[in-house]
């Protein structure tokens, strides 16, 4: 069979055959502490889960709205009221199959063949994929921790073109963890509306913030797409649900999309996110947030003591991009042989884009601390005994 011209820039996540080499030295008696993977180590909080149960008891299986269970979008809208002091009207709120799915509709409706997406390099290998998916074009931007990893209006001028339609951000992102203040927000909007491109915002890590204001891009403008999910702050990745807060003139098309792609999200899925809100949930997705704050602050001076270069400070998600150079010329050899002789996963670098990529591991302290200093205490074994 032909396979579709565009799957020849679809590329694999590398991270998943690291994983999958990790999981068969599991099976074969080794000891592996997993830092690769983008996903709270915290199990769904038991609030949701005794939700999403009750949901499944009272035979709640049959399909919503395309736009989502319309309690769900009032929740959400209530949780911007009460987080941000925002009013959102929840007609502008959609619910999706996870951020994921939202992006699709996102670019579904805003781009054509040909149109230029400007986005971050390094950045979520995803971005670049759909917009390809889509037969648009991703022009990946370097950034550095000269400008925290994210976009800049200078560069937004630089590598603007006619045919440019819109301009992709994260904060916090991945994988830096970087964050964007109000003013750098204001910033990038102002530089979207003055090349009249769409601005698209991921704030799936929303409220893992540490030493920063946490606030969202729709305090500043009704004219962005927000992204968001309910995967990492709220602990239900597996869920698989997330939404979008979208200018009223897009609703009626990505409603339209939405139902030929999806149909709709998941029932029970969405019935439990209604106790996501719940100040039983909050509490404990809050002290989940002390926590990664407490992880971050241990492994970051640790890795800084093992020789890697850290030059920008996360304020947000749970990563930590670190400069390996002094260590290695080749981030993906490097992943892979402190997978093999050290029995600790990481990301590499190539995973999210090709600038500087040789240079750069993704570390997700996505575990407790005791066992991040095992991980520490093992990689300083491999540095000491092999390079």
């Amino acid at each position: 069979m032909k396979l579709a011209d565009r799957m020849q820039d679809i590329q694999p996540f590398f991270v998943m055959d690291l994983l999958a080499r990790a999981r068969e030295l599991e099976s074969q008696g080794h000891s592996i502490i997993h830092m690769e993977i983008g996903e709270p180590d915290f199990p769904t909080p038991q609030p949701i889960i005794k939700a999403g149960r009750q949901s499944l008891s009272d035979e709640r299986t049959h399909y919503t709205p395309a736009l989502g269970l319309p309690a769900l979008r009032v929740k959400i809208a209530e949780y911007y009221q009460h987080e941000f002091d925002l009013e959102v009207e929840p007609q502008r709120i959609i619910i999706t199959p996870g951020a994921s799915g939202a992006l699709q509709l996102a670019l579904a409706v805003s781009v054509n063949p040909n149109d230029k997406v400007l986005m971050t390099d390094p950045g979520y290998p995803c971005n670049r994929h759909m917009v390809r998916m889509f037969e648009a074009e991703a022009v990946s931007i370097a950034v550095d921790a000269d400008t925290s990893f994210q976009l800049t209006p200078q560069l937004i001028d630089q590598h603007w073109s006619e045919n440019t339609v819109a301009a992709m951000i994260a904060s916090p992102s991945n994988p830096s963890g970087s964050h964007l203040d109000k003013a750098s927000m204001q910033d990038l909007i102002e530089a979207a509306k003055k090349h009249d491109i769409l601005l698209i915002v991921d704030e799936i890590y929303q409220g893992l913030v540490y030493d920063a204001e946490n606030h969202t891009a729709l305090s500043l403008s009704d004219d962005v797409i927000v992204i968001n999910s309910f995967s990492k702050y709220f602990g239900m990745t597996g869920w698989r649900l997330g939404w979008m807060v979208v200018p009223e003139v897009l609703v009626e098309a990505i409603e339209r999309v939405s139902q030929n792609i999806f149909l709709a999200p998941s029932t029970p899925a969405q019935y439990a996110a209604l106790d996501a809100f719940t100040d039983a949930s909050m509490h404990i997705i809050h002290a989940r947030r002390d926590e990664f704050k407490q992880r971050r602050d241990y492994l970051l001076p640790a890795l800084k003591k093992l020789g890697f270069k850290i030059l920008l400070k996360p304020e947000g998600a749970f990563y930590i991009y670190a400069d390996c150079s002094g260590l290695s010329d080749d981030s993906f050899q490097f992943s892979n042989e402190l997978l093999e002789k050290a029995g600790v996963a990481v990301t590499p670098g190539k995973d999210f884009g090709n600038y500087k990529a040789h240079q750069y591991l993704r570390f997700a302290y996505t575990q407790p601390v005791n066992i991040l200093q095992q991980a520490v205490g093992r990689i300083q074994k491999y540095i000491k005994e092999y390079l």
